[in-house]
């Protein structure tokens, strides 16, 4: 059964879970923070969206034409038998990201084939699991292609994490590389946020709206 497409959200309106965080002095307005297994969504022409990617991979969608949009940060689960599919739970965990953040664009009344994506991370950062950030970007650019999704633009892989601030009303992502020292705080986070998924259950279908 088709879902009703529901009245364009106003500008205003945001959806999702996201931490103020401090402006850099070159970002105008508010800025807000995503943690791993978050996404957040927003109308507000003055909130920058910012996150911090090692082998986690965020994806940025938005309605071009009116400037609704967000973010989500995501990493597939390493299963039991280390094998990391599109089976299981790592097909949920990946879908669950990507459906949340692209169904809550398609709520505000974008139509399906306008929406702009742009896909950010996945790096295979040294002392990681080997290949974790490449799955990772593999995984979301085969859902793309599998839900006839266009991407506009990705900046994936490398050995280095990555800070972005993503502007959804004028679609702009600045990214950052990280310089080495930092690099051992975000394994010690992704790592941590690996545990949790673990322990984890993902129940129910999300179904993209039409």
């Amino acid at each position: 059964m088709k879902a009703r497409r529901t009245p364009p959200l106003s500008a205003g309106y945001s959806e999702g879970h996201a931490t103020p965080t401090a402006s850099p002095r070159n970002i105008k307005g508010d800025t807000v923070r995503v943690l791993p297994g978050d996404y957040y969504v927003t109308g507000d022409p003055g909130i920058t969206i910012v996150t911090i990617l090692g082998s986690c991979v965020a994806a940025c969608v938005r309605d071009p034409f009116t400037g609704f949009g967000g973010l989500n940060h995501f990493m597939l689960p390493e299963g039991e038998t280390g094998e990391w599919n599109g089976v299981g739970a790592a097909f949920r965990y990946g879908n669950f990201a990507m459906e949340a953040l692209i169904n809550a664009v398609l709520k505000s009344g974008c139509a399906r084939q306008n929406l702009e994506v742009k896909l950010f991370g996945g790096a295979n950062m040294h002392g990681s699991a080997a290949g974790v950030g490449s799955k990772n970007a593999l995984f979301a650019k085969r859902y793309l292609d599998m839900e006839g999704i266009p991407l506009a633009s990705a900046d994936l892989g490398g050995e280095y994490g990555r800070r972005i601030h993503y502007n959804p009303a004028t679609g702009k992502v600045q990214r950052l590389i990280l310089k080495s020292r930092e690099d051992e705080a975000l394994r010690t986070v992704e790592s941590r946020y690996a545990s949790s998924l673990k322990q984890t259950s993902v129940g129910g279908d999300i179904d993209l709206f039409d």
